[in-house]
């Protein structure tokens, strides 16, 4: 059995990789070094992987068979280029954080956020080395994919 202590450590631990997540996210649309969608994603890692430090996944409903699917293609490719993943749920808050920057266009215009990737960031964002560490440490713990969950403000 787990201590209460190590629980306590965990959802500390993937709360602080949230809030990163969001600062990092924000920060690599800002700097224009975030693809969004799953299609520009795909092209992107076909083109040019060696460009990318993070996909993250964004889904809250499991029972979409199609997007699994691209998730697991996904997945697969960024697991075999050495690039840290992330699933979350959460998709209001991504589009809180990431959808309200253009006012003009709406939510299909906008593209879908279900697959964005962080390529190198014109500075050395900390943001990235905690999530990078929590995926490292996720992994170490046998989870290959580590999930968090963004919470709406």
């Amino acid at each position: 059995m787990i201590p209460e202590e190590s629980f306590a450590s965990v959802e500390n631990r993937m709360q602080s990789a949230s809030l990163a997540l969001e600062e990092l996210l924000v920060t690599a649309q800002k700097q224009h070094c975030l693809t969004v969608g799953i299609y520009e994603s795909a092209k992107l890692l076909n083109a040019d992987p060696d460009s990318v430090v993070l996909c993250v996944l964004a889904a809250d409903n499991e029972e979409d068979v199609a997007l699994q699917i691209h998730f697991t293609l996904l997945q697969s490719f960024c697991c075999d280029s050495g690039i840290n993943i992330l699933r979350v749920s959460g998709v209001q808050r991504l589009w809180q954080l990431l959808g309200g920057v253009d006012a003009n266009r709406n939510q299909e215009e906008s593209g879908d956020l279900h697959c964005m990737l962080v390529t190198n960031l014109q500075v050395d964002h900390y943001r990235l080395q905690e999530v990078g560490t929590y995926c490292q440490e996720s992994r170490r713990l046998d989870q290959w994919v580590p999930e968090l969950v963004l919470q709406e403000r």
